[in-house]
């Protein structure tokens, strides 16, 4: 819902006047990806969006704008579920040198290397 208000977690707003960090990502230009701004203390998501809006909206340099709680940010850090103990090398795009394997094996076979193609 685009220019919502509402509390993901009701509950997480019980104690009024309570700041609360807030993360606001921003997105500069259509197409671009969102990054990290920075973060606003605000008790309620009304008071975030309108900080956010001062801060990061107010000389046009954002065309979109999240604010999000920070408590409702899930940190993942588990190297078991990043770092997986199998060798996966195969799925980079790195691992595949295939103008060294080629001329290795033109090397091997005595072929010319072939002339550089003209555009």
């Amino acid at each position: 819902m685009t220019g919502s208000f509402e509390p993901s977690d009701p509950a997480a707003s019980t104690h009024p006047g309570v700041l609360e960090p807030w993360e606001v990502f921003r997105q500069d230009k259509d197409g671009q990806p969102m990054r990290h701004g920075g973060s606003v203390m605000a008790p309620d998501a009304e008071l975030a969006v309108h900080y956010a809006r001062e801060l990061y909206g107010r000389r046009q340099e954002s065309v979109r704008l999240w604010i999000v709680r920070r408590s409702d940010v899930l940190d993942l850090d588990d190297p078991d579920l990043l770092q997986p103990p199998l060798d996966r090398s195969f799925k980079k795009p790195g691992g595949y040198l295939m103008r060294a394997k080629l001329a290795a094996v033109r090397e091997a076979s005595g072929q010319p290397k072939p002339a550089a193609r003209s555009k």
